[in-house]
Formats: C-alpha cells, structure tokens, sequence
C-alpha cells in the first residue's frame, strides 16, 4: 500500500498542508491562512499558536480528503518562512508574539553590531555577509535592549519551524538551515558563538542543532489527537522555506540554481563552497547537510501582485464572475506592450536585501504619464520583479562565479505564463517551470524527510523525481526595450538612494 508524508509548509500568509507520497507526487492540499500584525511601521508580528492551530487544522484535511488511516503516514516534517523570533518562557510557552523574518525593526542594532568588528566588510568576511535591521541578531539585540524582562525571562529562543516541532514533539531544537540565518559556522556545523557573545547575546539561550534529516522525536500523545495522527508518527528536521524549495525544484547538484516567486522571491544556487556574501547574498545551510545554499532574497515578489490585485482590482475580486483575479491580471498584462511604454517599477515595498540590501527603499513607478493606464502599472510591476532579479542573477554569475543559463523556477507565480515569459525576455535566459510549482516547497522538504527515512541514498538521487513542466525561451525582439530600462531600473537606486532614507527615517521615529 502506498505510504505518505504529510509535509507543512508554513508561509507568511498561512500553513499548507500537502500530502506528498514516497516518488514526490503531490496527493492532497489544504490551507488555512492567518493574520499578520504591523504594530508599528516596519514591525511585523504574529500569533505562534495560530502556526499551530493552523497545522493541526489542515493536517486533518488533508487526511479525510485522502480517506486516509494514520497508520498510512510516515512522518510529519516542516518548511518554514525563515528569521522568525519566539521567545519561550520556563513553562513553555511564548512570552510575546513571534517577530517574523518581514519585521526590520532593528536597522541600528545592525549597524552597532557590525561597527563591533571594524565595519561591514570584517564583519562579513566572519559571518559570512553583512547584516540588516531584517536578521535575527540585530533583532534578539533589540529584544534585549527594548523588552529586557522579555529577553531576561526566555529560557530560549525558537523560531517557526523549532516552535512547531516543540508543539509536535516537546522538543526546543533548532534546525541547521534556519539557524545559518542566525548564525552558523557552516564548516564547523555550529552557532557562531564568538559572533554571537560578542555581539552581547546569551549563548546558554540559543537551542541545540539538528539537521533536516534528523528524526527530532515522534509526536506526543496530545499533538497527535489534534492532529489526527497516531502518537510516535516520526517528526524530522525539515528547515527553512528556501532550502526546501531548493530540494523541490529538483536544483540538488552543484552548480543546480533556482527561482522561488511567491510572497517573497529569492535566486538559490546549491554548492559545496561557502562563499562569504556580498550585496545582500548570503550564503546559508541547505536541506542536504553536505552542502550551501547561496541566497538571494528580494523582499517582496508575489506580495507586490497582491497589492495591484487589492488596490487595483477590487471590483474585480467581488465580482463572482472572476474566479480568479490573478489570471485575469494576466491576461491583462498581455495587452501592454513589452516595457510598458517606458514606465518603471521598483518593487521594493518593504525594504530590499538583495541585490541591494537596503531597509530604507521603496516601490516607486518611474516614469509615470497621464497616457499610462492601471494595466501599465500592473505590468510594470511584473517588469520590475523581473530586472530585479536579472540584477540579482549578474551578481550570482559576476561575482560568485555560478553561471544560470537556466532559470528553474517554482512558487505560486510561476503558474502564470505571461510571468514567465517576462523574465525569460528581462533575463534573456530559458525559464524552466516544474509540476505543482506552489507546492514545490513542501514536496521538497517530504523528500528530504524521505531521505531522512532511508527512502532515498542521498539528496543527488532526488534530481530526477522533480518534472519539468513547460519551457520558455527568451523573444530576441524585446531584448533592447528592456536592456535600456533594466539600466535605467539599477540607475534609480543609485540616484534616490540618499533621499529613501531621509524620508523614511523621519517617517519611522514617528
């Protein structure tokens, strides 16, 4: 009989739940979103227990849409929105809400801490790349300084993807690849603990260490019935959404890139090497304990098609003839010309960090006339995402030497065409999409659990199990419209860079 791994993925917006089986195939789904606080301008929180309800919800779906016996289930395993904060207290339980990885409340402690170790440049070469006031260091220094009895009271820290597997198993670990966002000797396979002391951090309040294929421990009589799952169903390691991502685009070998578009969007390269990261690209732990994940990560991709969808087309999402706003949007974008008769978007609308790490930037349309139409601007949006990822690829080839003829792409916006075509033509690179593209992350991460479970000899053997789905190459005829605006995209940081911050800091003090 078939057996299956149920593996969550736990966005921004909510949990997936997605019932993968033993070769990768995608069974079932579920979702259930929850909410996001901004308390105060650049700060984003959320409700870990709504992490949890929201696991425990959906794994319940996903089991009767399959008719599914918990005996049919092989483990229970994670892939997590990356960066998150959840101080624990002495009862085990979190003493705030979590701070998650879109929160950049702590731009100043970023800089204090690197001045620490003779500026950015030292600092980088040691850890591996610079900080922003979007990592977590900066942020546990913030905690420290700002909600000392906080800080003082937690026994420890954890973040999403070490909170659900407390809830799941009773066990406060955190996972290699999400504890490199923190800090990770990749070489050495541990906390950064000089870095760490040294910055003015609690060692003893940061968790131990184990890999994505490690067997954490089995689920505790009560997460189970709230799962629906039989008490001692193994609960591994997983990791961070990006890793995951990466193992589900099929990009396991050396050299093996991707792209992710969903709410964020990231370019990821696996190697063997640790490079030290320049220009927003960090480099961090990957699913397979043997190898790094060089990541690129811009802020807000899918997020930015949300806000045209809500600002722009609200009739259309009430209207219940339109089943679907993004393909509609879609279609639209197919109507305006390539470059948007020279209209701009930067789609940097929470901050940037690669290829400029920035939490100062903004969107901005570039350009803008009264001949230019909402579908212009929602083409340009679309623009904008693809010159910023072109920049992001020249800086992967250039300067860290990983050439990407093919761009492989996953996440929820590679269902749409006209996407896709947009970047093969801004990038001048085949695209590549896979089958079930959303739910690559989750599909990645149940086969780094299957390798955990000895399904699988190692992660390489995984390369052929992901299916290409559609190809799409580049137009030659729209190469100079858009050579001529991705110039004009990276000119726009450089001019307004200065004037994004003295705007905004003023805007933020407040």
């Amino acid at each position: 009989m078939p057996q299956y791994v149920v593996a969550h993925d736990v966005g921004t917006g909510g949990n997936k739940a997605v019932l993968v089986d033993t070769e990768g195939n995608v069974c079932a789904t579920a979702f259930a979103p929850y909410s996001t606080a901004y308390p105060r301008p650049d700060w984003a929180e959320q409700e870990p227990e709504d992490w949890w309800r929201a696991v425990c919800s959906t794994t319940r779906q996903v089991m009767e849409r399959k008719e599914l016996s918990p005996r049919d289930i092989l483990c229970m395993v994670y892939t997590t929105q990356m960066l998150g904060i959840v101080p624990m207290g002495p009862d085990g339980r979190p003493l705030r809400p979590g701070i998650i990885w879109l929160d950049a409340r702590a731009p100043g402690h970023a800089e204090r801490i690197m001045r620490k170790f003779l500026g950015r440049k030292v600092f980088a070469a040691i850890a591996g790349a610079e900080l922003s006031g979007k990592d977590g260091l900066p942020k546990l220094l913030w905690l420290k300084e700002n909600e000392p009895q906080v800080y003082q009271k937690m026994t420890c820290f954890l973040d999403v993807n070490g909170y659900l597997t407390y809830r799941a198993t009773g066990k406060m670990v955190f996972e290699w690849s999400c504890a490199s966002a923190f800090g990770l000797d990749l070489k050495k396979k541990d906390w950064l603990r000089g870095i760490i002391r040294y910055a003015g951090l609690d060692m003893e309040k940061f968790p131990p260490l184990v890999r994505s294929i490690d067997r954490v421990g089995g689920l505790t009589a009560e997460a189970a019935r709230e799962c629906g799952l039989l008490e001692g169903t193994p609960v591994f390691g997983g990791g961070g959404d990006a890793p995951g991502a990466s193992v589900g685009a099929g990009a396991v070998r050396e050299g093996d890139g991707h792209i992710y578009l969903g709410t964020s969007g990231w370019v990821g390269v696996v190697t063997r090497k640790t490079p030290t990261g320049r220009h927003g690209v960090a480099c961090i732990q990957s699913a397979d304990p043997d190898k790094a994940l060089l990541f690129a990560e811009m802020e807000t991709a899918g997020a930015c098609l949300k806000w045209v969808a809500d600002e722009f087309y609200r009739t259309e999402q009430a209207d219940p003839n339109i089943p679907n706003v993004y393909a509609l949007m879609d279609a639209k974008v197919e109507s305006v010309p390539p470059g948007s008769d020279y209209l701009v978007c930067t789609p940097w609308m929470y901050g940037e960090r690669a290829p400029i790490a920035d939490t100062w930037v903004r969107g901005t349309f570039f350009n803008l006339s009264a001949d230019h139409t909402r579908e212009h601007m929602l083409r340009a949006v679309y623009e904008g995402v693809a010159y910023n990822l072109r920049w992001i690829i020249e800086i992967v080839e250039k300067t860290f030497g990983f050439p990407l003829p093919v761009l492989r792409v996953i996440g929820g916006g590679a269902r749409g065409a006209p996407w896709m075509q947009i970047i093969a033509d801004v990038t001048g690179r085949r695209v590549e999409t896979v089958v079930n593209p959303q739910e690559a992350g989750a599909v990645g991460m149940a086969l780094t659990a299957a390798v955990g479970l000895g399904l699988y000899s190692d992660f390489e053997a995984l390369r052929d199990i992901v299916r290409v789905e559609r190809e799409f190459e580049p137009q030659a005829g729209n190469a100079e419209v858009y050579d001529h605006l991705y110039r004009a995209y990276q000119r726009i940081y450089s001019c307004l860079r200065d004037l994004y911050r003295e705007v905004n800091e003023v805007r933020f003090k407040k």
